[in-house]
């Protein structure tokens, strides 16, 4: 092989090694420092847009943590819905092993009843001790069980 044909094999091999190493360093990184989290601010709500239906408010108004690390955690419930799970992007964050990165969605349906999906999460979610799936139907002081993790709707 020619000189110059290894000089360029071994700039190959230090610009891999290189990529490599940094990579490493943006893994390690991200594990000690963890997930950066976005405000969900937006600008100014538009008006009465903060106000549910009134099934809504004569349903569940909060979802409490009353059981896990977050126990004591509680989240409104918004017109919007929750996404829970894992990942940053969530409303209500888990710290919980067990959960997925995104594994519930609590939405309010057009009859101004509260549902819950499962999103083809890993360990499922269960109610009254039996896996769910989508649609599920949900009233005040419904448990729901995420891993080690134990949800309630309140008023």
């Amino acid at each position: 092989m020619s000189e110059l044909t290894l000089n360029i094999i071994r700039l190959g091999i230090l610009a891999l090694l290189w990529a490599f190493v940094f990579s490493v360093v943006g893994a390690l990184r991200g594990d000690l420092y963890g997930t950066r989290v976005l405000t969900r601010s937006g600008g100014r709500p538009e008006r009465g847009a903060g106000r549910a239906p009134r099934a809504a408010r004569r349903g569940p108004q909060t979802l409490a943590v009353v059981a896990g690390s977050l126990r004591g955690t509680t989240v409104p419930l918004n017109e919007a819905g929750l996404l829970i799970g894992r990942n940053p992007e969530c409303s209500l964050v888990l710290t919980d092993d067990y959960a997925s990165g995104r594994h519930l969605r609590l939405y309010l349906g057009p009859d101004g009843v509260w549902y819950a999906d499962d999103l083809d999460s890993t360990n499922g979610t269960f109610i009254n001790n039996q896996r769910i799936g989508t649609g599920h139907r949900l009233e005040v002081g419904t448990q729901i069980r995420i891993g080690q993790t134990v949800l309630e709707l309140q008023r």
